[in-house]
């Protein structure tokens, strides 16, 4: 069956697998260390509360079942386990059925995660990690040359996703049209990597080459995916380099690494790889009914990406398996943050000591440099970048954060870089107020030493403190 694989591809197979693997081990480890606070037992949207409301048809996820703190510390570190096994070569190492189990194995679980994490995995790159995690698992192992049908389908995920974000841009802000959307896109993004200071500062005539090379780049580029070697190796080229520039411009998760590790096997990567035989017949029949399916669950994200109300970063189905994807269609001109604060004060006033929590990577103190963290995801930090962008956004779980906030809670304090209260002496009052932060200038980095300017804007939640110790005030 020489037409079923392609064994021209062997390294580029290999370089993805390990991308893959690394990326999973990246997001289960974020799981891991995050969870409780946020989804767990006693989190600010607990899993419990969601399962119990959300039939599992709707939500597929091994916590139907059960669910307990502790069993989902095990769900996440197994996935750690397993994507480092495959990192390793694991794989490599077990038949062909047994290595196509064990990238089912990830799948599954971070699948189980995503669908149960409500708000908080809420993110395009959440469903693009699935997609591509799901169509590892019938990539094959050494045992086989890398399936045609399937390297196809891993160029048709990479298309929509730059594809459907060039489109977005187009039909959205007026900005990308005008060329000017990087005028503010460094400065309001939701979280500034260490060089977006300078990203920012770049002169406006080179951030409207930039805008105008990744108009290209998502919208004419990715149709010479589909084109002969050694265009479609370009064109992947050309996608790494523009998604390598992102990364160093911004915090962005694994949003960017993803889309690198699906360009990578689109490169023909020069190979010397070893003789195998035939795919076996049950295998054919697999990948060929597979890639049936996800062609015809396909049309969806088609017929979005030609509508005129085009959205961003939709699953079609339960189970993540072909999803539409975009990023930035509109671009803040100006950057809002919410700032926590607490006080000791039994009866608190504005003359009160309000002592600012500080998080690990949204802006905070004007002097503070944000440093870069990508492709790990802060994921509170992100959704309080939301927060300030509306309220609403944080409708469902702020006052969670502030009541964990008020009990000197260990693991939500573990999401934040620091808390201005010991432990054994948490704050009588949360308040949070609304800052407008803008970079500094040359000139003010130079006599001040800060990179951010705030400026107070207003009440964003009134001073509160622990029901049933106080009335609130």
């Amino acid at each position: 069956m020489e037409w079923f694989g392609a064994t021209e591809y062997w390294t580029s197979r290999l370089v993805f697998q390990k991308g893959l693997a690394a990326l999973y081990l990246v997001a289960f480890l974020t799981a891991a260390l995050q969870f409780r606070a946020l989804i767990g037992e006693r989190g600010m949207l607990p899993v419990p509360r969601f399962v119990a409301r959300v039939p599992a048809r709707r939500s597929p996820s091994l916590f139907h079942l059960h669910y307990s703190d502790r069993f989902f510390a095990g769900c996440a570190w197994t996935g750690c386990a397993v994507a480092a096994a495959l990192i390793a070569g694991a794989d490599a190492l077990v038949p062909l059925w047994a290595a196509m189990l064990l990238w089912l194995v990830p799948w599954a679980l971070y699948l189980s995660i995503v669908n149960v994490g409500q708000t908080w995995y809420a993110f395009g790159w959440e469903s693009l990690l699935l997609e591509a995690g799901f169509l590892g698992v019938f990539l094959g192992n050494d045992e086989v040359a890398p399936p045609v049908v399937v390297l196809f389908l891993l160029r048709w995920v990479l298309f929509r996703v730059e594809f459907g974000a060039g489109l977005i841009k187009m039909r959205g802000d007026e900005c990308w049209r005008r060329l000017t959307c990087l005028d503010h896109h460094h400065e309001t993004q939701p979280m500034p990597g260490p060089l977006s200071w300078f990203f920012h500062h770049l002169p406006k005539p080179l951030h409207r080459v930039e805008t105008a090379a990744n108009h290209v780049t998502q919208l004419v580029v990715p149709f010479l995916l589909f084109a002969p070697q050694p265009v479609a190796s370009a064109a992947a080229a050309l996608m790494i380099v523009t998604q390598l520039w992102l990364v160093l411009s911004g915090n962005f998760a694994w949003l960017n690494w993803v889309t690198v590790v699906l360009a990578l096997p689109v490169v023909a990567w020069p190979s010397d790889p070893p003789p195998v035989g035939d795919a076996p017949l049950w295998y054919v029949v697999v990948v060929l009914a597979v890639s049936a399916l996800l062609l015809a669950l396909s049309h969806a994200p088609v017929r979005n990406m030609l509508s005129r109300r085009q959205v961003m970063n939709r699953s079609f189905d339960p189970l993540h398996l072909v999803n539409t994807y975009g990023a930035f269609g509109t671009v803040s001109r100006v950057r809002h943050e919410v700032v926590l604060e607490g006080t000791a004060d039994e009866t608190p006033r504005e003359d009160s000591e309000w002592r600012e929590y500080e998080f690990k990577g949204k802006p905070g103190d004007p002097r503070r440099w944000p440093r870069q963290f990508a492709p790990y995801h802060l994921r509170l930090d992100w959704l309080m970048w939301f927060a300030a962008l509306s309220p609403a956004y944080a409708s469902p779980w702020f006052g969670g954060l502030v009541e964990r906030l008020l009990e000197n809670d260990p693991d939500t304090l573990r999401l934040l870089r620091r808390s201005p209260f010991p432990a054994d002496a948490p704050p009588r009052h949360i308040r949070a107020r609304l800052f407008r932060y803008r970079f500094t200038t040359w000139r003010e980095l130079r006599e001040t030493g800060a990179c951010w300017e705030r400026t107070y804007v207003r009440e964003f939640f009134p001073p509160t403190r622990l029901a049933g110790s106080a009335r609130k005030s």
